[in-house]
């Protein structure tokens, strides 16, 4: 049996505000909402997919990336998200693990990274010996 897919499930004060953001902002797709007053709701891009839930009170876990999501062109989405008002917690850059990346922060405090696989031929994204890991 495989997995399918993930979705990190962010912690976020106000369902209405996240979504708001995520769509607006990031240009996600919202799929609904549950509860009464609106506790979860689920939002997509693409192939990534992520909640956003109220019963966590809205706390960011630790101090780094919340989320990591791969994108096919990283400066071409930043340039988009600024276009929409997106303000970058870091802008595109090339890091030493093949990458080129940048991070915005959500009105939570979460910081989602976004990141441009620079070998895309390899087995995926972060696999493979050339990053060390195997």
């Amino acid at each position: 049996m495989g997995f399918l897919r993930a979705m990190p499930v962010l912690n976020v004060l106000s369902i209405d505000r996240s979504l708001a953001f995520y769509r607006d902002r990031l240009g996600f797709q919202g799929h609904g909402v549950w509860g009464d007053p609106p506790a979860f709701t689920i939002v997509q891009r693409g192939n990534v997919t992520l909640a956003l839930d109220t019963h966590g009170g809205g706390q960011p876990t630790g101090g780094g990336w919340t989320a990591y999501l791969y994108v096919s062109d990283a400066d071409a989405l930043a340039d988009e998200l600024r276009s929409k008002g997106t303000v970058l917690a870091s802008e595109p850059e090339d890091k030493p693990w093949n990458c080129r990346e940048f991070e915005v922060r959500d009105p939570d405090g979460h910081l989602i990274g976004f990141g441009q696989d620079l070998v895309p031929e390899r087995d995926g994204p972060g696999l493979g010996t050339e990053r060390g890991l195997g």
